[in-house]
């Protein structure tokens, strides 16, 4: 059947069409301006097109390259239960003997050894010796790096990002390569984020207010005032810690004065402002808790004091006076609230919460973000809508009825996003987060939710940033090579074989189209390296067209006439075309098997490339030749 006309026809007309159906999303992509890409990015509709357009690698528009590696340590620490001092010090050597050519879990163990410390006792479900243990902690560690490795797939393709390089190296190490990353900043921020949510319930105000005063006495003897602090814990047991209604007479002071000129073991940068705010009313008896302000009825610490607050929370001897089963938590970032004297200003509002969390984001099966509905507090206001599974709808349940009139932090990364009073029990599993900056924090939120939670935090090894000005430049280049090795080709073959030359040309040309047409089919991603692929191929084409043709050059210097030598021609030059393309094409398929990134991107080029100029070369010159030998008889050939 197709050594007739027609159907030879069809079928080149077919592939004709749906190359173009194929790279029209991308001419269409191409030919948008900024203002109507930004436009249809509103719209939502830009994703779906850049969905079926030819994508660019990271070395033609620029990105950003990251090594991720999975933290073991913290991982380790998370698992652990039922935590000592001795643990402690054991897990805080290990950490310090880490080296290039160590790992953690071996000096975790060598050491736990040397300590005689029973490693079953903190980790009771992963058998009884301290190196089988060892080994289950090692099973997890690598299944960590591979459920991260999914984690930040998922995220990677809800955020949008085209053609994104994401592969696992070695045991514990992610690359993540991101082309055409307009915000690097919040690419990194979303890919690290642990997405740890909990619901923690806040200790009564009661519990805060003597923990406050606690602190207070810490300071006081740290000011070397032992006597005067406990004179005024009398006074201070009766008074509440943050007082309503009154005006703060905020005065600076300098760090060393609030912690009694004593060096401070928490502190570590030198170079943070040596003053803080105080309230000059209270300070003298309770230099903690002129720290703080009453703001709304919550605990509100001015910009200026967090890093001051900060570093009171990580004494040793403060946090042996904070109860045991609490913690204090920061609000995820600052507010402007209104002061006690009637202006405004910027807080960071601190929380005292049960360490122990009543329910956490593994229950949740759905998040979405939004602006908050008119009519409520959050109107107009970024939220994030979490749905819950059925054991945690019983559990939110059972937590918000049993706790009616109770406050609850709902903790993203040990950041408190917000805090309501619970007003009724909350049935239907359904509930708010809100304290976001803007909508985008939001749908990050969102994203980082419905991909879940990573199994241990991923920190930055390496990271380089390839500019736009750099993928414009490499993409000019590239084009240019392209289209001057296209064009020296094409005249050379005009000149050369003449007429038949013309038609050599058609073939290459439609050569390149099909296989921009399948680079978008297949979504490759076109890469320098693509581009180096796709000029071998132009090579690779015409070269057997010209075997072909020298082939029908001789049949007609045998005398034959011009229908029957193109037949022989092409009859003689096919088998050593296909010898020729074979290798190559074996070639292609190892390196795309074996290849990564540029290389693998080189051979998928390369092996459509072959596979359509195959169809080309011979298919459709030869079907031109037909057109006009089949029904006429042509006494000479231009070639």
């Amino acid at each position: 059947m197709l050594k007739r006309l027609t159907p030879r026809l069809i079928i080149i007309i077919l592939a004709i069409a749906i190359a173009g159906i194929l790279l029209y999303p991308t001419i269409q992509h191409e030919m948008l301006s900024p203002e109507e890409r930004q436009e249809l990015r509103e719209q939502g509709k830009l994703a779906e097109l850049e969905s079926k357009i030819i994508r660019r690698g990271l070395d033609l528009q620029g990105g950003i390259h990251l090594v991720l590696e999975v933290d073991v340590p913290t991982l380790v620490n998370n698992i652990a239960r039922n935590k000592s001092q001795l643990f402690e010090e054991v897990f805080q050597q290990a950490q310090s003997r880490l080296n290039e050519e160590t790992t953690f879990l071996n000096e975790f163990l060598e050491v736990a050894n040397q300590k005689e410390l029973r490693l079953v006792r903190y980790f009771p479900d992963r058998g009884i010796q301290n190196e089988e243990i060892i080994s289950s902690l090692q099973e997890e560690a690598t299944d960590a790096v591979r459920r991260a490795l999914e984690i930040i797939r998922n995220r990677v393709d809800q955020f949008g990002v085209s053609e994104p390089t994401i592969q696992k190296v070695g045991n514990r190490r992610i690359i993540v390569e991101l082309a055409g990353i307009q915000d690097p900043a919040r690419a990194r921020e979303l890919i690290q984020t642990t997405a740890l949510l909990e619901f923690k319930l806040l200790k009564t105000p009661e519990v805060t207010n003597a923990t406050i005063q606690k602190i207070d006495r810490v300071l006081r003897r740290r000011q070397g005032d032992v006597a005067e602090a406990l004179g005024a814990q009398d006074t201070a047991e009766t008074d509440t810690t943050i007082e309503e209604g009154g005006v703060a007479e905020d005065e600076a002071v300098s760090v060393d004065e609030l912690f009694g000129g004593m060096e401070d073991e928490t502190a570590t940068d030198t170079s943070e402002d040596s003053t803080v705010v105080v309230d000059r009313q209270v300070f003298e008896e309770k230099p903690f808790t002129a720290l703080l302000r009453n703001v709304q009825g919550q605990i509100g610490v001015p910009q200026k004091n967090r890093n001051a607050v900060n570093r009171i929370l990580k004494m040793e001897a403060v946090q042996e006076v904070i109860p045991p089963d609490a913690e204090f938590l920061w609000s995820a970032g600052p507010e402007v609230l209104p002061t006690q004297a009637g202006g405004a200003d910027e807080f960071h509002l601190l929380y005292l919460v049960n360490e122990e969390a009543g329910l956490t984001g593994g229950v949740v099966t759905d998040a979405q973000a939004t602006l908050g509905g008119s009519g409520g507090q959050a109107a107009g206001q970024p939220v994030v809508y979490l749905d819950m599974n059925a054991q945690g709808s019983k559990t939110w349940s059972r937590l918000t009825g049993a706790n009616i009139g109770r406050r609850v932090a709902i903790v993203l990364d040990d950041k408190v996003h917000m805090a309501p009073n619970i007003r009724s029990k909350i049935s239907q599993g359904s509930t708010m987060i809100e304290g976001m900056a803007n909508l985008e924090e939001a749908k990050d939120i969102a994203i980082v939710l419905r991909a879940g939670a990573l199994p241990a935090p991923v920190d930055i090894i390496e990271e380089r940033t390839v500019g736009p000005s750099l993928g414009s430049d490499s993409i000019q280049k590239g084009t240019t090579a392209t289209l001057i090795g296209l064009l020296l080709v094409l005249v050379f073959m005009a000149l050369y074989y003449k007429l038949s030359g013309f038609i050599a040309d058609f073939a290459l040309v439609l050569n390149l189209i099909f296989i921009l047409a399948i680079l978008a089919a297949l979504g490759a991603t076109l890469t320098l390296p693509g581009i180096a692929g796709l000029i071998l191929t132009v090579g690779l084409s015409v070269d057997a067209n010209v075997l072909i043709f020298d082939r029908i050059r001789e049949e007609l210097r045998k005398g034959k006439t011009v229908r029957a030598a193109i037949d022989s021609g092409y009859g003689n030059a096919l088998r050593t075309i296909i010898d020729a393309n074979v290798t190559t094409i074996l070639a292609a398929l190892v390196l795309m098997q074996f290849g990564t990134g540029p290389i693998k991107g080189f051979a998928v080029v390369l092996f459509w490339g072959i596979v359509s100029s195959m169809f080309t070369a011979i298919f459709v010159t030869r079907t031109i030749y037909q057109m006009f030998t089949e029904n006429k008889t042509v006494k000479k050939l231009s070639i």
